[in-house]
């Protein structure tokens, strides 16, 4: 099986210079300045498996990295830019900043003041009452609990009265 050459990466003295100054930076994150070694090994002329051998990395990222550091040649993108992670994909936030905050008022009000029988809330009472209330379509008791962790919110621990039983202020 006839195996191909690499594509031939060829760097400027400015590119090589600024990959070799972002090598040496303490501060630059380890990540993106393995990234600048193999583009500085791939301008030598060595092939993946040279560079992955060189710096104990898979063959798969030395082509990673050749492969994308091509792909950016004649952009607008500074070294740094073209060696950083690209934006991932992922799916859209499900709830909007509003949904989210009426779900913590929700959750920091009496659960009397909605009619139900119990002193506090629970994840999976706040989930039924926040869709009864149609603030949003579908939400799991998971997601209910994640969000108010996140903020922490702890609506079981909630004391909601002004005034204690006693009769006495705070």
């Amino acid at each position: 099986m006839v195996r191909l050459a690499p594509k031939p990466l060829n760097l400027g003295d400015c590119e090589r210079l600024e990959l070799q100054q972002l090598i040496n930076r303490h501060s630059a994150p380890q990540q993106v300045a393995l990234r600048a070694k193999i583009i500085l090994l791939a301008s030598e002329g060595k092939n993946h498996r040279q560079i992955a051998r060189t710096l104990e990395i898979s063959r798969h990222t030395a082509c990673l990295w050749r492969e994308r550091w091509l792909s950016t040649c004649g952009s607008d993108l500074t070294i740094i830019q073209r060696l950083q992670d690209e934006e991932r994909v992922g799916a859209p936030a499900k709830f909007n900043m509003e949904q989210i905050v009426e779900l913590f008022a929700l959750a920091c009000s009496p659960p009397e003041d909605y009619g139900r029988p119990i002193s506090h809330w629970t994840y999976r009472e706040l989930a039924d009452e926040i869709m009864k209330q149609g603030i949003i379509e579908s939400i799991s008791v998971r997601h209910v609990g994640r969000l108010l962790e996140e903020a922490e919110l702890k609506p079981h621990q909630s004391r909601y009265w002004l005034t204690p039983p006693s009769g006495r202020g705070i």
